[in-house]
């Protein structure tokens, strides 16, 4: 266990305005108050809050919150109350311990709860200080580094599946990549022990092999910087289980194929080198079409910079690189921790709190929400894109995610708006009701009460509150309305890319929309592609309709054959609107 003046020597070396009295004292107050608990593993518990406290001594953060990380537990299992941490500590201390306390009581409550209400509650308890939720993180990341010590599997399930859903998510959201991809590999071990193993085996297979490429192209590139009169510094980045995992799903491949499993991260001295580089690389060696990103003109959501490509190294493998300044990669491991500069103080800018206002957006839709299923999916979407502002003819300021339509702001002004819309002006300009919103537009959205919104617009609507709002209006008029059932035949054809796995997916996703296959066969055979005719029985129309918008958002190549027989002339009437469409 780290002892009170390592920790405090930790933090010298980026804090000089630490105050050691005060977090001396935090660390004895913790070890007294838990002096007679143990951990699951029978140590000492009093190793969880300092191994936190070391945790967000290494993410650099300040003494308060680190602090925070020594007593957090001390609300809640000790005799230690909010006023006796007030006391000790002041207010600033205390408000960060209580919010800590409130999630940790929170999760105990999860066997109750559903995911999407504990997500609810977490961003509730962490709404007034985002310090709360890197403590959390930190516990957190604790906790999973030691989850093997649980003999319960059940229980070490569902914390390993509430860390993958929930707090890997925020951790991504905030920048703080290392965080991030620890959790994501601790909860893999658990929930997939068999397919970590299996990866962790071949990376051993061939760790000597990259080791040793890795020193050499290293010594290649950086020769080659050199003569062009750049100055960097080269660090190899292995990756994680979980990510080749996750790649091997994406690509459907075998893990014998997955071959980049070394990248590497060049630092340079500013973004113009970054670039210079970039140029260097693409003269000298052949880059992977499809694989060039530049992050440092348009950052990530979390505003991760860096340009990442792809080139065939001289050992005629794909070599990932990433180019940034070191500016960028302090923020691309640290995250929102990275603000804390302590040029003239422990305090950070108020102004850097703006970046995360997408939590204050959270809390604002979280609370005018009832049923917690209903918002999961679009509180997810709203952590994750950009933002564009338009305007209703009033004036009033609408949010929504890039690429929204005028759909998304029917449902953002009201649901109602939203299920009566039948079209738009946009700009004083009529304009299609799935037309991409842009900054500063001005939307003006034109509703009648004898219509209903149209199913297709699922696959076209960026915000979860329209597609909740879509899905709840049909849902509604089924329970309301049963159906006579009735059957209908038709036959799809299917161009498909000459590829394994894409008659499978296919075939999944007609299954997935309740839809029965008579007869499938391969009509013919081009040099990329492959053409299908299905025979389909539909029991119901609206996942036929469903079936057509995936197959359209996946832009394949397919077309509706219309039968011949009178008998299925009321289909053939129905669907003559999807040629055009």
């Amino acid at each position: 266990m780290l002892k009170s003046d390592d920790l405090i020597n930790k933090i010298k070396v980026y804090n000089k305005f630490l105050n050691p009295k005060t977090l001396t004292k935090a660390y004895e107050f913790a070890v007294k108050a838990h002096a007679d608990q143990k951990r699951h593993s029978g140590d000492p518990y009093v190793i969880h809050p300092v191994a936190v406290a070391d945790i967000l001594t290494e993410l650099k953060l300040d003494s308060a919150t680190i602090a925070t990380g020594l007593l957090h537990d001390t609300i809640e299992d000790t005799h230690a109350t909010y006023n006796t941490i007030v006391e000790e500590f002041g207010t600033e201390v205390a408000d960060l311990v209580d919010g800590v306390t409130k999630i940790s009581v929170l999760e105990n409550q999860a066997n109750t709860s559903t995911k999407a209400e504990n997500f609810r509650k977490l961003i509730l308890a962490t709404s007034k200080d985002i310090r709360v939720l890197l403590v959390k993180l930190a516990d957190r990341l604790h906790n999973m580094r030691t989850i093997d010590a649980i003999s319960n599997f059940d229980k070490k399930e569902r914390i390993a599946k509430e860390t993958m859903e929930i707090y890997a998510p925020l951790a991504d959201r905030m920048g703080m990549n290392r965080i991030r991809d620890e959790l994501e590999d601790l909860s893999f071990g658990v929930l997939n022990f068999k397919a970590k193993k299996m990866i962790k085996d071949r990376l051993n297979e061939i760790k000597e092999n990259n080791l040793l490429n890795f020193k050499n192209l290293s010594e290649d590139f950086q020769k080659l910087l050199i003569k062009n009169n750049l100055e960097s510094k080269i660090f190899g980045r292995e990756k994680t289980t979980f990510s080749i995992w996750r790649k091997i799903q994406k690509k459907r491949t075998s893990l014998e194929q997955i071959t980049d499993i070394m990248g590497f991260r060049i630092i340079l001295n500013s973004i113009e080198d970054c670039y210079k580089a970039l140029g260097i690389f693409h003269s000298n060696y052949n880059c992977i079409p499809g694989r060039f990103k530049d992050y440092i003109s348009s950052p990530k959501i979390n505003n991760y910079q860096s340009i990442h490509t792809s080139i065939i190294g001289p050992n005629k493998r794909p070599i990932e690189i990433q180019l940034r300044t070191m500016s960028m990669h302090e923020f691309a491991q640290r995250g929102i921790a990275s603000h804390w500069q302590y040029k003239s103080s422990e305090k950070i800018n108020s102004l850097t709190w703006k970046e995360y206002d997408w939590l204050a957006d959270l809390v604002e839709i979280l609370d005018k929400n009832e049923n917690p299923e209903d918002f999961y999916e679009y509180t997810k979407l709203q952590m994750f894109q950009d933002n564009v502002f338009c305007f209703t003819p009033k004036g009033s300021v609408i949010k929504l995610p890039k690429d929204a339509t005028p759909i998304d702001f029917a449902y953002a002004v009201h649901t109602q708006v939203g299920d009566t819309a039948i079209g738009c002006e946009i700009n004083g300009k009529d304009s299609p009701i799935q037309s991409v919103l842009r900054n500063g537009d001005v939307v003006k959205i034109i509703t009648s009460k004898k219509v209903s919104p149209s199913l297709h617009w699922i696959s076209t609507t960026k915000t979860g509150k329209a597609r909740a709002a879509i899905r709840r209006y049909w849902q509604y008029r089924e329970n309301k309305k049963p159906q006579k059932v009735k059957q209908y035949n038709t036959t799809l054809w299917l161009s498909l890319p000459d590829k394994p796995g894409q008659l499978g997916d296919v075939t999944t996703l007609i299954g997935q929309n309740k839809m029965n296959i008579s007869n499938v066969e391969m009509v013919e055979k081009t040099k990329n592609t492959i053409n299908f005719r299905f025979n389909l029985i539909i029991n119901d129309l609206k996942n036929f309709t469903n079936l057509i918008s995936e197959l359209k958002q996946k832009e394949l190549n397919f077309k509706i054959i219309r039968h011949k027989n009178k008998k299925y002339a009321f289909f053939k009437k129905l669907f003559s609107g999807f040629k055009k469409n």
